[in-house]
């Protein structure tokens, strides 16, 4: 068995559904550029974080990231479960984002992928690879460093980027998340597939917000997983309607995909179902939280990362957007007009007295 081979198979045993590898010495040019354009344009907004390590984006190599890397590891783990089984989500959670209804997969997902590059670094002392007196280096990252992940995972052969920006994994789709090992250990490179949707542009016709201005272009000034996460400041108002009930991210653009149609076939998706104190609480529940009630509510959760009166803005903006307001919804409102939150204070007085409109799709 090649050393390739056995990086794959190592892969698969830990949980991940696919592996493909792509040269870590080879810059990227063509999604490097649209980076660039896209922080040139401002579409990142209040993530500044994003304009930081921008030549470390470009390649992996360097200093930045790991000195002499040849080879960098791409994987995908599916978190795709059976339609019939979303749908009956109940309470909050079926407000948040797929991807974040149960456990955090940061957590899970970087114990296996420190495994794996354990293991590489293993296969580096077997082949006697690496200088006199050094070994085989490996670099776990999922979500920590500045990378431009879904350009590495289409060049490495895991899918290839649809026009929403995300990988889309032939036989899996785009509800997928990523994670990568750079080593210098040298493996034999997959080759990147070719693009495959066509003259389709379901996902940038569905945005509620018409955050797309162009195909493989996203403004996350506009996008709602943006808006209801990393936005400091309470949305525009011309895009509060377009936000609907969702109080944490949002899967649009994947739901309408056609690749994303069908099942899942022998993924584990245990951990992405919700947690009860999700489907336990409510909108209005979470415009209440207090310190210790969200403190409970983010453990092991995604949903910490609003912050605490971010989260309850957005639900104030979901409640505000239901076609019928129930007696319980204003009354949770309307204890709020004087919160101490200025963000929440503002979703709260529009969600009491805007009749909500769709905002105006620009044409493309």
């Amino acid at each position: 068995m090649t050393l390739t081979q056995s990086v794959k198979d190592e892969a698969h045993r830990l949980g991940f559904e696919v592996v493909g590898i792509a040269r870590a010495d080879r810059p990227l040019e063509e999604d490097f550029a649209r980076y660039e354009a896209f922080l040139g344009a401002g579409f990142h907004g209040d993530m500044g974080y994003l304009a930081d390590d921008r030549e470390v984006r470009r390649r992996l190599d360097g200093e930045g990231m790991l000195a002499g890397a040849r080879s960098v590891i791409c994987v995908a783990r599916s978190y795709k479960r059976p339609e019939t089984d979303v749908t009956q989500d109940a309470g909050l959670a079926g407000h948040v984002a797929r991807y974040a209804r149960g456990q955090d997969y940061h957590n899970g997902l970087r114990k296996k992928l420190r495994k794996l590059a354990a293991y590489v670094r293993g296969l580096g002392e077997d082949a006697g690879e690496g200088e006199e007196g050094e070994g085989v280096a490996a670099r776990p990252m999922i979500d920590d460093a500045p990378i431009l992940e879904r350009a590495w995972a289409a060049r490495a052969g895991l899918g290839f980027v649809g026009k929403n920006g995300l990988l889309i994994v032939p036989g899996h789709g785009s509800f997928v998340l990523l994670g990568e090992v750079v080593t210098t250990l040298e493996l034999e490179p997959d080759e990147p597939l070719p693009g495959r949707c066509g003259s389709c542009t379901a996902c940038l016709d569905a945005c509620p917000t018409a955050a797309f201005p162009a195909p493989f272009v996203l403004d996350a000034r506009r996008c709602i997983a943006y808006l209801t996460i990393e936005a400091k400041s309470v949305a525009e108002v011309s895009l509060r309607p377009g936000i609907g009930e969702r109080a944490f991210g949002c899967d649009v653009c994947q739901e309408v995909c056609p690749f994303n149609a069908g099942r899942a076939e022998g993924t584990d998706v245990r951990m992405f179902r919700p947690h009860e104190r999700l489907t336990e609480l409510t909108l209005e529940g979470v415009l209440g939280l207090d310190d210790a009630a969200f403190a409970k509510l983010k453990e092991g959760s995604p949903l910490g990362r609003p912050g605490r009166d971010g989260l309850r803005r957005n639900a104030a903006i979901a409640l505000g957007n239901r076609a019928e307001q129930k007696a319980s919804a204003r009354a949770a409102l309307e204890a709020h007009r004087e919160d101490a939150s200025a963000g929440v204070r503002e979703a709260v007085a529009w969600a009491l007295e805007a009749r909500p409109t769709p905002p105006e799709k620009p044409s493309r």
